[in-house]
């Protein structure tokens, strides 16, 4: 029973994470992608800056363990030198509470020794550790740019995309033969007007071939004859030429010549 409700949910969340992956925005999705690699390369940066730090502060400790030792090593050559002088001037008793004052000093000489010693390997580890650091956080930073680069190349994609699925839409509403909706499409419109137009020509023809229509066309003839043949004769009364008459053209007489 357990084994098959650990199937069903992983069925699930694989079935939801699916639905989700098909419903974001790849806007969103993109602009996420770019903030989590942004902190990432922000908590790298902050773990290098601490290796760094470390490596500075042993390099810090180490100066001082170097001075350190120094300053012991010149305190016992000058008690050694003074027990040498307290022995020459016949002070045996300050010359051995010399000798036991360069004992202590070299004591301490070398344990600080030691230390540097100890101080001087970690500082080289701390050191190969820092230049990984920077190498780690420079190679990111790139990998970052590179990213932030590949964003406005798929939010340019993206954009393109968008414009073509409309430009698709548009066009496949433009070549469909129905109109969605309750709208007609064009084809449609035209179907109907070249069926009026055809039908129109259609009763004119018949109506211009029928008995009725020649007798109107005999009727308007006689009625243009009468017309013209009023016409006439008024222009007749009126002692004006007729417009289809031409008017003779005579040749023209030369005046005399008196010189002839």
């Amino acid at each position: 029973m357990g084994r098959l409700l650990r199937r069903a949910w992983r069925y699930l969340v694989a079935m939801l994470s699916g639905k989700l992956d098909q419903v974001s925005d790849p806007k969103v999705q993109i602009e996420q992608a770019i903030e989590e690699a942004r902190q990432q390369h922000a908590l790298l940066s902050q773990q290098a800056a601490a290796v760094i730090g470390n490596e500075r502060e042993l390099q810090l400790k180490l100066t001082r363990a170097v001075d350190e030792t120094e300053k012991l090593q010149a305190n016992a050559r000058q008690a050694l030198l003074l027990a040498e002088q307290a022995r020459n001037a016949g002070d045996q008793a300050k010359a051995a509470s010399y000798e036991d004052s360069a004992r202590a000093f070299a004591t301490k000489l070398v344990s600080a020794e030691a230390g540097m010693k100890d101080m001087h390997a970690l500082s080289e580890r701390a050191a190969q550790a820092s230049a990984q650091a920077r190498a780690a956080v420079e190679t990111n930073a790139l990998a970052l740019q590179k990213r932030i680069a590949e964003r406005t190349k798929l939010l340019s994609q993206l954009d393109q995309a968008k414009m073509q699925e409309q430009l698709n839409r548009a066009m496949a509403g433009m070549t469909e033969l129905a109109a969605p909706g309750d709208t007609p499409s064009l084809d449609e419109v035209r179907d109907k007007i070249e069926g009026r137009y055809a039908r129109a020509l259609g009763e004119a023809e018949l109506q211009s071939t029928s008995v009725e229509a020649r007798m109107l066309q005999v009727e308007r003839a006689s009625i243009d004859a009468e017309g013209a043949a009023r016409l006439e004769s008024i222009r007749e009364g009126l002692g004006l030429p007729s417009p289809s008459a031409t008017p003779e053209v005579g040749p023209s007489k030369k005046a005399p010549n008196d010189g002839s």
